[in-house]
């Protein structure tokens, strides 16, 4: 069983697949280089709620704090829970409280995305009202349902395929995750066979490791189908045979964040592939393996609930205080490895 807080060696599965970016860069062509460098340059980052789970939880922080927050960071905008913010969150707003936080952070110049931990009708058509409201571009959503993989499959499947129903004039384009259980290819299943065109993957830096697979090739199978992007890194442990992830800060981690940034900058010819980087540090979260290479290709998910952080013994202030400051420098850690990619590009291109 995984041990929280224990720290491994970065598991072999995992060095396997890794990349050196530099490398990488260096084999682009000059054109690839002088793209690969301004898209660095001007990717679109984006705070993220959960890099502020414990402050909404029990600091009596609101929405409109965080996208105070990215607007002072300079950020593009903000990706936001339906439940973030407790007895404040979206879901606790009046249809006009809606439209007020709307105008408000739209007065901020940011772009909002929400997020919902559900694909099922009455969850999936409220958030899609709520996200409507504010004035949102973007909805997330995942399956958070028990039972055999291939039944989750072919329940999401059908949940999906309501979102025409839901967002008759194409309002909002709507994301799925890979949230711990599924792997890529059932992913790609799911995208395949929905067959709505605003339908599209959110690809989570560490969230496949729950489903045994490696960040990396992760990327390679569902790229065709990312616009949206959660960064974060993690530690990861054994766990029972398969691999649970600790999140840690970013750059102290297992995963090769500059080697999955090259790849999605790299995405799409014409204009980015990638519109928002969510930037969601959770140093702190744990989640065990939900997929173990001795099981068969159908295995029982057990029921679990939306994540959460564990608070731990520290002291409420400090850990606020932690969580925030972790959150901010998570800011200038993502801008510098951006920056570190843009001068390596750039490197290629003098002649």
């Amino acid at each position: 069983m995984a041990v929280r807080g224990s720290i491994v060696n970065k598991p072999s599965w995992l060095t396997d697949h890794d990349v050196d970016w530099r490398e990488r860069i260096g084999r682009l062509t000059i054109t690839a280089r002088t793209l690969l460098a301004e898209r660095a340059m001007t990717a679109p980052l984006f705070t993220h709620a959960y890099a502020f789970h414990l402050n909404f939880r029990f600091g009596g922080m609101t929405p409109f704090d965080l996208a105070k927050f990215a607007h002072a960071q300079g950020l593009g905008g903000l990706k936001i829970h339906v439940s973030d913010g407790e007895d404040a969150s979206l879901d606790a707003m009046s249809a006009e409280e809606l439209r007020t936080f709307g105008r408000q952070v739209a007065g901020l110049g940011l772009e909002m995305h929400i997020e919902t931990s559900t694909t099922a009708h009455q969850g999936l058509s409220d958030a899609v009202a709520r996200a409507q409201a504010v004035g949102a571009t973007s909805l997330r959503c995942y399956p958070l349902y028990e039972g055999r993989v291939s039944e989750i499959v072919a329940r999401t499947i059908d949940d999906l395929r309501r979102l025409q129903e839901f967002d008759p004039d194409g309002r909002l384009r709507f994301t799925l995750e890979q949230h711990e259980d599924l792997n890529s290819e059932e992913l790609v299943r799911i995208i395949n066979e929905v067959g709505n065109p605003r339908l599209h993957l959110l690809f989570d830096f560490a969230n496949m490791v729950n489903a045994y697979e490696a960040p990396l090739p992760a990327l390679s199978q569902q790229a065709p189908y990312v616009t949206d992007v959660h960064i974060k890194d993690c530690l990861v442990q054994p766990d029972r045979g398969g691999w649970a992830h600790l999140a840690c800060r970013s750059g102290t981690g297992h995963l090769p964040m500059h080697a999955m940034l090259v790849e999605l900058l790299l995405l799409g010819e014409d204009k980015p592939q990638v519109v928002a980087f969510g930037l969601e540090e959770e140093e702190g979260y744990f989640a065990p393996a939900l997929r173990l290479p001795s099981q068969g290709p159908d295995p029982v998910i057990a029921a679990r609930s939306p994540s959460l952080t564990d608070l731990g013994s520290t002291d409420l202030g400090e850990r606020l205080t932690q969580e925030a400051t972790a959150a901010r420098a998570q800011v200038i850690t993502i801008r510098a490895m951006l920056r570190d990619i843009a001068s390596e590009a750039h490197l290629g291109t003098v002649v």
